[in-house]
């Protein structure tokens, strides 16, 4: 099995988490320079991560979590869970957007609607989670938990957000900071 993507994706890190207890092969791209073409010969789409088990290609970290977890007899997720997936993964998403965007040389921090439905759709989504961590949504370890703990770390490493008014989500982070692989996956270690 191998795991294609970057050491800095908090898609990517999530399932290299997921498969901490599974022989894999990853392999780091640099999806913005050498490694470019090789992304293009691994996945249509230009998205990482990329999953290969013998001849089968998966793509997206949802699905590729998806497949381990019918492969590896993984407990299948609720809908409570899927559904905190879609919070994480839309925050995650307009965060990438806002850190590309800025990399660009766009003004992120301008009033301007796109930019500010983004700033919206982010804080909005981690007052929502904050609010699970503390109602205790998050008290395993288990692929949800990881996902925001990926996302929590990723956000704070970037730095795209203030915390303020969502201090759970860091002491969550910081209560699995000793988590099986999460030293070893951490992005600025890249």
């Amino acid at each position: 099995m191998k795991l294609i993507g970057s050491n800095t994706s908090p898609y990517v890190r999530r399932i290299r988490l997921l498969l901490t207890d599974t022989p894999h092969d990853f392999v780091h791209l640099d999806i913005y320079g050498e490694g470019r073409d090789e992304l293009r010969r691994n996945n249509p789409t230009l998205k990482i991560p990329v999953l290969r088990d013998g001849s089968q290609e998966v793509y997206d970290s949802r699905v590729i979590a998806r497949y381990l977890s019918q492969k590896l007899g993984l407990t299948p997720l609720s809908w409570d869970q899927e559904n905190q997936l879609t919070l994480i993964d839309g925050a995650n998403d307009s965060c990438v957007t806002m850190l590309l965007s800025r990399k660009s040389g766009l003004d992120v921090e301008a009033d301007v609607m796109f930019w500010n439905l983004q700033r919206e759709r982010i804080m909005t989504t981690l007052r929502t989670l904050n609010a699970m961590v503390e109602g205790g949504d998050f008290a395993g370890w288990d692929y949800p938990a990881v996902c925001l703990y990926c996302l929590v770390d990723w956000m704070h490493f970037r730095e795209l957000v203030e915390f303020t008014g969502v201090e759970s989500l860091l002491a969550f982070r910081d209560q699995h900071r000793h988590e099986a692989s999460v030293a070893d996956t951490d992005p600025r270690n890249a």
